[in-house]
């Protein structure tokens, strides 16, 4: 949306005219390739130097690496320093934007407003200010495209919030890092860099930098008030660490160890003496929160129970897992840990624990037919990582969600079938081997974590050619990607929050067009993502804002079109031939114009709000650019207002204002049409309402009001919808106060309904408020006074 002040971008026809089809094709197959270059320059991506597929922190850590290099502050003698400095922002600018990345990977520089990038810092500011915690390995660095799978994962997170231009922030820096060492495995510690992302940091109600809050599963957020030291972070955190260690004793140490071993649990143990070394309390309680749910964690004192630590073969400080069902007296069961180190000791504890399930070939379709799973796809010899997979168990067993692995080397034959072609998780979830959908986040715990909940919840299901719905009666919404686009992944979270708002009315799926990509070309699928729905025989491309409620909308708007897609016939047939006191708005873009594409939702909401006032269309351009021309379009979006006169027989006005939300468009339209309410002067309030005979609805409003301003328009919608039952004025309470305040009116609007009077004696306080500033509301409660009023009178008559 344009700022206050900044006129709404338009792109010039001739500057940026709709390209030749063939142009078009080029420039959009050029979006799939690393070595694409922009219309205007150099591929975005080669002028960082990064991937298509870099994330958010790789972009930031690229251009803070260029900025110090080529700053015109560093290059003073460099005339050309200035502009090398403004491509590099400005590419930037796009790509650490997932919405600008989108539509750049889609339709080149041709799909940016042309502004932005072209203010910058000073060098000092990339050199000590910019993206503080990118390079620390203990701090993960979170955008919104993986906030909420981080915060909703279960773990517990310590996130702060903070902005590169608070001092503040800068200050804490030292210690957040020393902090995030100190709690290493305890908890996650996070950053999310609020420069970058403000409206994850707006959403989330973050006002003041730096805010640390700390995120706990099935907990509100809860933020931290203390002194910003180490110790003051440690002692605040640990509070909401609920995994404790138990000191074991002579009487119930069996029992703990059996019930622990009856739930699948091995026993961590230390067992401290004088001789010999233990584990320190904070090791204990640092371990039993990195082990929680695989592991129990307790410590003995051998020098108060000798005996006790005797029979477990212990004479001295010492450390040992013992698994479910071991024995100390039996050879090889326990593992004897000499490490003190508590990375050490889990690395350890990981490697010893059962592996995850393998399921073959011959059990596969059996297990996956009645129970929920996460599958990891290997293929053979896996990596480093793998044993952290062990813990998926402990985290998704009240999920009811099996944890199984499957070799893809083994069992090729399967895992071609389901086109598993690398490394991957899927979720399966119950249904059978048909209904899966693969992860493509973070290859990290609490991401696949976040995902398998998420998805087993939801109505996604990865797509193949065998399940592809080309011929399908039922509504599909499916999404071509490729795993590399960080749009595409930032949209996937938001598919399943749609699927399960739609369940039933719409089918959700994803096609991965690095596997399929020769169904994608029958689709002539050129950028990615792109979201089509296939509705029986109609086709239609979604371009609008990528979340949950904006897909919505969308499909909303498909079962219930808002906005009438026009071409040449349509609109000489319908625009060109209006009737008396009929209007259409249209909307001229180009799907290939940025500011065109953050327009869409916002006209289709503007249709909605427009519904029985005045008709809405759209006309495609770029399918029918000499029509366009013809219509004398000079730039994209062109928005024009048509009514009925003029020599030929229609005339039209231009928009030219400021924004382009749905409210303010819709308030321009309204102002168009004629008057369907009356301003009353205090003559006429007295002798056409207090000494008349019909129903009224009165705003009473003052001209500096806001709010009245909001609701001026929906007050004419009121009018007309009413015309003919009820009529509608309006009293300007600041030219005419002393009638305002004969009727008692305290607050602006105010809006009134004075029934019927036989006798024309109403007096001015008389008369029933309305507490809403919804025409639609307003009208169902005056008619609904109405009707009981008109009971009444009909029970009168009875009784007489």
């Amino acid at each position: 949306m344009a700022g206050q002040g900044t006129r709404a971008p338009r792109t010039p026809v001739g500057a940026l005219g709709a390209p030749p089809l063939l142009l078009l094709l080029l420039l959009l197959c050029a979006a799939l390739s690393p070595d694409s270059v922009g219309a205007a320059g150099r591929d975005y991506y080669e002028l960082l130097g990064v991937g298509r597929d870099a994330t958010t922190r790789q972009i930031r850590q690229a251009f803070k690496k260029l900025a110090l290099t080529i700053h015109p502050d560093k290059n003073p003698g460099d005339a050309s320093s200035h502009e090398k400095f403004l491509q590099v922002n400005r590419a930037y600018e796009v790509l650490k934007d997932e919405d600008l990345r989108k539509k750049y990977d889609k339709y080149g520089e041709k799909g940016l407003d042309q502004a932005g990038g072209g203010r910058y810092e000073s060098w000092n500011y990339y050199r000590y200010d910019f993206g503080i915690y990118d390079d620390d390995s203990e701090i993960i660095t979170l955008d919104t495209g993986d906030f909420e799978a981080a915060v909703n994962s279960g773990e517990i997170w310590f996130i702060n919030f903070y902005s590169p231009r608070c001092s503040h922030c800068h200050q804490l820096a030292p210690t957040w890092r020393e902090f995030a060492r100190e709690m290493d495995g305890i908890i996650r510690i996070g950053a999310v860099n609020c420069g970058d992302n403000h409206h994850l940091c707006r959403r989330k109600g973050i006002n003041s930098y730096p805010s640390l809050y700390i995120f706990s599963a099935g907990q509100k957020a809860e933020k931290f008030h203390g002194e910003r030291a180490k110790d003051h972070l440690v002692t605040f955190s640990m509070r909401f660490v609920k995994t404790g260690v138990t000191q074991l004793r002579q009487g119930d140490v069996f029992k703990e160890m059996e019930g622990a071993f009856a739930r699948g649990l091995g026993w961590l143990i230390t067992f401290c003496a004088d001789t010999g070394d233990c584990l320190e309390r904070r090791t204990r309680q640092k371990l039993a929160s990195m082990l929680d749910g695989l592991v129990r964690v307790g410590w003995m004192d051998c020098s108060a129970q000798p005996q006790l630590c005797q029979s477990f073969q212990v004479t001295g400080g010492a450390t040992a897992l013992f698994p479910p069902g071991s024995a100390a007296d039996r050879e090889g069961d326990v593992l004897w840990l000499s490490s003190l180190d508590s990375r050490e000791i889990y690395a350890r504890v990981l490697r010893h624990l059962p592996d995850l399930e393998l399921l073959t070939a011959d059990n596969f379709h059996l297990k996956l037919a009645r129970h929920r799973w996460l599958i990891s796809f290997t293929f053979g010899e896996r990596g480093p990582g793998a044993d952290e997979y062990k813990k998926l168990r402990a985290f998704l067993r009240d999920d009811h969600i099996q944890v199984g692995r499957l070799d893809c080397l083994v069992d090729s034959q399967l895992c071609r079938s389901m086109y598993v072609h690398k490394a991957c998780v899927a979720v399966f979830k119950g249904l059978g081997v048909h209904d899966f959908e693969i992860h493509h986040g973070k290859d990290a715990i609490y991401n696949i974590v976040a995902f398998a909940r998420d998805s087993v919840r939801a109505h996604v299901t990865t797509l193949r050619p065998d399940n592809f719905p080309s011929d399908r009666k039922e509504p599909w919404l499916v999404d071509f990607f490729a795993p590399w686009c960080p749009p595409c992944r930032a949209l996937l979270p938001e598919l399943r929050k749609a699927s399960i708002r739609l369940a039933g009315r719409v089918r959700f799926g994803t096609l991965d067009c690095t596997v399929h990509l020769d169904l994608c070309s029958t689709y002539n699928i050129e950028a990615y993502p792109t979201t089509v729905i296939f509705n029986g025989s109609s086709v239609h491309e979604y371009e609008g804002q990528q979340s949950a409620d904006g897909i919505l909308e969308f499909v909303q708007d498909l079962v219930n079109p808002s906005v009438v897609v026009l071409d040449p016939s349509s609109f000489a047939e319908k625009v060109t031939g209006l009737g008396q006191g009929e209007m259409w708005a249209i909307d001229f873009y180009a799907p290939w114009c940025g500011p065109c594409q953050a327009l869409l939702p916002e006209w289709r909401r503007m249709a909605r709000m427009l519904s029985g006032q005045v008709l809405v269309g759209s006309v495609d351009c770029q399918r029918f650019q000499s029509f366009c021309q013809g219509q004398n379009v000079r730039s994209y979006p062109e928005i024009r207002l048509y009514s009925a006169g003029g020599r030929t027989g229609y005339r039209h006005t231009t928009y030219n204002g400021w924004q382009r939300d749905a409210h303010t468009l819709r308030t321009w339209a309204l102002s168009a049409l004629p008057r369907a309410s009356l301003d009353l002067t205090p003559s006429s309030f007295r002798s056409l309402l207090l000494e008349g005979h019909d129903p009224w609805v009165v705003d009473f409003y003052a001209p500096w009001c806001g709010p009245c301003q909001r609701f001026a328009p929906d007050f004419e919608v009121l009018a007309r919808v009413l015309k003919g039952e009820v009529r509608a004025g309006k009293i300007d309470c600041q030219a005419h106060g002393q009638t305002c305040q004969s009727a008692g009116i305290a607050t602006y609007p105010t809006v009134r309904l004075y029934e019927a009077d036989r006798n024309g004696n109403r007096r001015p306080n008389g008369g029933e408020n309305i507490d809403s500033r919804d025409a639609n509301v307003i009208a169902d409660v005056i008619r609904q006074r109405l009707r009981r009023s008109s009971g009444r009178l009909r029970d009168r008559k009875d009784e007489l």
